[in-house]
């Protein structure tokens, strides 16, 4: 063969070579072109599913803001219930009190000062104003 047989043969080959090259580079990117586009959309639905996870924690957070929010209300609402139990109790109690003192200064056998209240007598006057506690039980 002569040289430049010998050439265009090495000139052939080389070209060949780099075409497969070419060739295999071109597969390669696409193959992990390929891949990032399958991992890319994995994270996509991974991210979907966490964007879904946050909003139901969201919901159940204000739920429960709302459950937090409704029982403070109640509390207040018993809290003025039971103010208003105590001042309706305080006003029966006064009034007994007032008949209490009315009886003791129209009774002629307890002695009482100018404002009608009982004198003397302390263990009786607060065995008067503290009924005895029955602890039997039925």
């Amino acid at each position: 063969m002569s040289t430049t047989a010998w050439i265009i043969v090495i000139v052939v080959i080389v070209v060949v070579i780099v075409v497969v090259a070419i060739i295999a580079a071109t597969a390669g990117r696409r193959r992990k072109q390929e891949a990032d586009r399958r991992r890319a959309d994995e994270l996509r639905r991974s991210a979907a599913e966490d964007d879904l996870a946050a909003r139901e924690r969201e919901a159940k957070a204000a739920r429960a803001a709302a459950d937090a929010q409704q029982a403070e209300v109640e509390a207040q609402r018993l809290r003025q219930e039971a103010e208003a139990r105590q001042n309706d109790a305080e006003e029966v109690r006064s009034a007994s009190a007032e008949k209490l003192q009315k009886a003791d200064g129209i009774d002629p056998d307890v002695r009482t000062d100018r404002q009608g209240r009982r004198v003397g007598d302390e263990a009786a006057a607060q065995n008067d104003a503290v009924p005895p506690r029955d602890d039997r039980t039925v």
